[in-house]
């Protein structure tokens, strides 16, 4: 568990760190100041208060990584100083990595274990649902309503938010309860929803093992709460930090049953005792860092007493606030149940033909997917993070030109970090997840196809990053409403090429094309929210984002090049290690060096603003 931080020790902190590291709003400061003032231009106003809305972070990706920057972002923003403000930018930037570190080696060990074939395809389907359920029905709520809900209890109400805590608290867990012996009983049905063509020794083990792990909803959305209301008391590190032991207790679990199992197994070929291992011990990895998490908020003050009198407590009208983004989630929702359909058929068509590369279901992709949202979580999180409460008063002050500057701003500082790593992911996706993955259940073939879906998912980084920003706009203006409508066709154009892949790409490669259909809702969706937003911000610095991008891309080119040809030339070399790895040292370290020189060359200013910072840093140590 984490321990708080007060004030004064973050103060004490801050100063060491000046002058070692550079947080996300100081960057946004800096690139302001060099960029000239933009003429004010009035007369912008609100759908509804923005501060009645929180977060969906991305809603169709459910998991252990969760959502970065929820409660946290919008706890800290809400009447709270820079310093504050600051201080939970970095500690949640902080959590983020160490838990994208160790899910990131829990995905290792669990390919490792399970491998990117039948076996892995049932674990990974029976272990997303109930995040999936749980998202459905309580997760979109807590995340859009009750978290700034709860916030604003605490300032308005007389005891502080105290009779707000104790109702929600009693409310989520009737209601979890209630959800989550439904699931499990369901468990059957469930798992046909989500994989309709899994073979019958496949079902078997993935409706036991989503026996077990249906029972994490109730501890998924328990530690949901938990962290709204430590978040709600500015308690901000255990919320960043416990999913570190979930992580480590799934690691142990694929640990034992690879000694156990052994390499290379299949549904068919594992006992019941075995699988019992893999539910059981994933399901204890949500109590603990439940139990951290209640633990963590009982010091904190907490005592539950439950409380059924909601009449008047204003929880209905809460939820009644959420219906459009109950929308959102609910279309999000359909998009994975399709992505799920789509690549558990296309693992066990490819197996049935006997492909040489099995990895191609729905493993091997979400082994990508991991990968590919790397980026954006820690790199655009953080800045999403420091620059929501800069848009959101900008909106209170009804200034268009300052909003405008904002988003693009934050988008022109994303892709200077997000723009280099997309290409590169290009070049050394099947290296590097040679180097990763390849060992125990998972082949060099299963490996290199995860490659090959990464490359198609890095195509798409861009889009997505510009959609989820172009989403804070119209959070920022209290516009729930809009997002939902744009969310449909684009889901509709997702669906409809996604599933043409099962009638027009052969088995072995569904998988491979299945990121391009994903990134069709991020490209429609991005070009829909930016006409709705382009008229109502009398622009959106198009010109200005374009030009950025543009150079960015062409400073990209020499790096793709000698990344490219090392690939080729290590390539050559025998083993499943060193040539992978030479690659990616040699190119990526090089590759690095001539991406700054052409961008500076080039006179990319948020490069050289950048560099101008850390350089100052540096010096001043």
């Amino acid at each position: 568990m984490a321990p708080t931080v007060s004030n004064d020790e973050y103060r004490q902190t801050r100063q060491q760190w000046h002058g070692r590291i550079l947080l996300p709003g100081e960057v946004l400061d800096e690139v302001e100041r060099s960029e000239p003032d933009t003429d004010p231009e009035s007369g912008l106003t609100t759908v509804h208060d923005p501060s009645d809305y929180g977060d969906l972070g991305t809603a169709d990706r459910p998991g252990e990584e969760g959502n970065e920057i929820g409660g946290a972002a919008h706890a800290a923003s809400d009447g709270e100083d820079e310093e504050n403000l600051t201080r939970s930018s970095a500690i949640m930037a902080l959590g983020t990595v160490v838990s994208r570190a160790t899910g990131f080696i829990r995905t290792i060990v669990l390919a490792a274990a399970l491998g990117t074939q039948l076996l892995g395809d049932a674990y990974q389907t029976a272990n997303m649902v109930p995040f999936a359920i749980y998202d459905l029905l309580i997760g979109g709520l807590l995340a859009s309503v009750f978290v700034p809900f709860l916030v604003k209890r605490k300032k308005s109400d007389q005891d502080g938010g105290t009779a707000t805590e104790q109702r929600l608290f009693t409310v989520m867990v009737l209601a979890l309860g209630t959800i989550t012996l439904l699931a499990i009983l369901a468990a059957e049905w469930l798992i046909r929803l989500y994989a309709g063509e899994f073979t019958d020794a496949q079902h078997e083990v993935a409706t036991l093992l989503a026996r077990f792990m249906l029972g994490q909803i109730f501890f998924i959305g328990a530690s949901g709460i938990a962290s709204a209301m430590l978040n709600s008391r500015k308690h901000f590190g255990a919320p960043m930090w416990a999913p570190v032991l979930n992580n480590l207790v799934i690691i142990t679990v694929g640990v034992l049953f690879l000694v156990t199992a052994g390499s290379g197994s299949s549904p068919g070929s594992v006992t019941t005792g075995q699988v019992t291992l893999l539910g059981l011990g994933t399901a204890l990895g949500q109590v603990l860092q439940c139990a951290v998490l209640l633990w963590s908020l009982f010091r904190s003050g907490f005592r539950w007493r439950p409380r059924l009198d909601l009449r008047g407590s204003g929880l209905g009208e809460a939820m009644r606030t959420a219906a459009w983004m109950m929308v959102y989630v609910g279309v999000a929702q359909a998009g994975l149940l399709v992505t799920t359909n789509v690549a558990t058929r296309a693992g066990v068509r490819a197996a049935e033909a006997g492909a040489s590369t099995a990895g191609a279901g729905i493993t091997a992709y979400q082994y990508a997917s991991l990968l590919f949202q790397l980026p954006y979580a820690i790199i655009a999180v953080s800045v999403i993070t420091a620059l929501l409460p800069r848009m959101s008063a900008h909106v209170a002050d009804g200034r268009k030109d300052l909003v405008r500057s904002d988003f693009s701003r934050g988008l022109r500082l994303s892709s200077v970090l997000i723009v280099p790593i997309s290409t590169a992911m290009v070049v050394f996706a099947v290296p590097f997840c040679t180097l990763i993955y390849a060992r125990g259940s998972t082949s060099v073939e299963d490996a290199q196809s995860i490659g090959l879906i990464l490359m198609a998912f890095s195509l798409m980084l861009i889009p997505f990053t510009l959609f989820q920003l172009l989403l804070r706009v119209f959070y920022a203006l209290g516009d729930t409403r809009m997002p939902s409508l744009i969310a449909i066709p684009a889901e509709v154009t997702h669906t409809v090429a996604a599933f043409a892949l099962l009638f027009l790409a052969p088995p072995s490669r569904i998988v491979v094309w299945l990121p391009v259909a994903y990134g069709l809702y991020y490209v429609v969706g991005s070009v829909l929210a930016w006409w709705r937003l382009r008229t109502r911000m009398n622009g959106l610095d198009g010109r200005r984002i374009l030009r950025t991008l543009v150079l960015l891309y062409v400073a990209s080119v020499p790096s793709t090049i000698f990344g490219t040809a090392m690939v080729l030339a290590f390539g050559v070399l025998p083993g499943a290690v060193l040539p992978p790895l030479l690659s990616l040292t040699v190119g990526g370290l090089v590759g690095a060096v001539l991406f700054i020189l052409v961008a500076r060359r080039l006179g990319v200013t948020e490069v050289t603003t950048f560099l101008e910072m850390v350089r100052s840093r540096v010096l001043r140590r």
